[in-house]
């Protein structure tokens, strides 16, 4: 009932898809750009339009009474992020008691410009043994373009580079540039 009425939501608003998404296989989905309040908006409709299960991590303050019940409903996780947790071993944990499971991420981690993307997404789905499936929501075109999953081997710089050609193509509802990835050094944190 939820994925038809947001499926006519979409298409009312003028939204289609762009490319299949194989709900049997868990992944790491990273949508972008993210540039609004809107492609939270948007994402929800498109997850719920798509039937299957999808969850996300979001921050902490959205958790709290009296709505922080609807964001748990949804498939949500609260993460604080003033705190150092080791957010990528508690989400691989998640894939292993889910064989099923999908994590939909914002790999710039906000909404602000960025000079560099988070890599979180990528050691999640490294150490989950699981695909990479970029979405963007291009709201020049009003399409949710579900890209091939990337099969992730190691190579971070070359295939983080490659993700970030795909969203240069995208535009978001505001103009943002998407920075080349650089490794900052051997010890980084993801």
């Amino acid at each position: 009932m939820l994925n038809r009425l947001c499926s006519g939501l979409l298409r009312l608003l003028g939204w289609r898809f762009e490319g299949q998404l194989d709900k049997t296989q868990p992944c790491v989905m990273i949508v972008g750009p993210h540039t609004s309040n809107w492609d939270f908006i948007i994402g929800i409709m498109a997850r719920s339009a798509l039937g299957t299960k999808i969850h996300f991590l979001g921050k902490h303050q959205l958790f709290i009474a009296p709505w922080g019940w609807i964001f748990r409903a949804m498939g949500g996780s609260p993460v604080d992020r003033r705190k150092h947790n080791n957010l990528v071993d508690a989400a691989v944990q998640l894939f292993k008691q889910n064989h099923n499971y999908k994590l939909a991420l914002a790999p710039e981690g906000t909404r602000s410009p960025v000079t560099r993307w988070k890599s979180g997404f990528y050691h999640i789905a490294i150490k989950a043994e699981v695909n990479i499936v970029p979405v963007g929501l291009d709201f020049g075109r009003k399409t949710i373009v579900l890209s091939a999953p990337m099969i992730p081997t190691g190579n971070i710089e070359a295939e983080m580079n490659q993700l970030m050609d795909f969203y240069r193509s995208i535009t978001g509802y505001r103009a943002k540039d998407i920075p080349d990835y650089q490794l900052q050094s051997t010890t980084e944190r993801p």
